[in-house]
């Protein structure tokens, strides 16, 4: 990968050299509990990264290692945040946007455009670009989806020494057994997003 657009992608659409670019990818959408995260990453042409790739594919230890690099190597980066009150609010779609909007905003060197992993974009000032599977395809996407999930992996360990019957720092909040178990025998918590249906049911059946 480089840091253009590849295959074509964008050749029916205004791009050039000049442009400012920074990747957004969040993490956290399908997890019953904690925040959801997002990151903003610009990065460095001269400064190429190697392995960069959507963070999914890529093992717990390897985007512990990659993190530090991108934060070091890039020209700015920035990682924000949607409670889970706001998520709660506002649905899981439409805080995964605020967070990444916050992420944008939050650079220090302004972007000129914004490529947005998925088919949704945030709203803002600036051009943005969705691309479905960009987190795999575009490198500054791959270094957000990295940064996004690192920290949330790191807010969920911190959850875990808080909440340590609940397995946060396994589980990282997903709907997994043992969650769910934790859920049944300990309650709901108030990091839990209670418009998500197993936390809901579970608040339902309390009354």
């Amino acid at each position: 990968m480089s840091n253009e657009p590849q295959g074509g992608l964008f050749d029916d659409l205004p791009y050039s050299l000049d442009e400012i670019i920074c990747g957004v990818d969040e993490a956290g959408r399908g997890p019953l509990a904690g925040p959801v995260y997002a990151a903003a990453v610009i990065l460095h042409r001269e400064r190429p990264i190697a392995g960069l790739r959507d963070s999914k594919k890529l093992t717990e230890a390897r985007r512990e290692e990659l993190a530090p690099l991108i934060k070091r190597d890039c020209i700015a980066w920035a990682i924000a945040k949607a409670s889970e009150a706001e998520i709660d609010k506002l649905n899981i779609l439409q805080a995964s946007l605020l967070a990444m909007k916050r992420a944008v905003h939050a650079l220090e060197t302004i972007p000129t455009l914004a490529l947005i992993d998925g088919n949704k974009c945030p709203v803002m000032k600036i051009q943005t670009i969705a691309i479905v599977d960009g987190d795999d395809k575009i490198e500054s996407i791959s270094a957000a989806s990295i940064l996004a999930k690192t920290a949330r992996d790191d807010a969920l360990r911190k959850l875990h020494r808080k909440y340590p019957q609940y397995g946060f720092d396994q589980h990282k909040g997903y709907g997994t057994a043992q969650h769910l178990e934790a859920l049944k025998l300990h309650g709901v918590t108030p990091v839990h997003r209670r418009s998500f249906a197993p936390v809901r049911e579970l608040l339902e059946l309390a009354f």
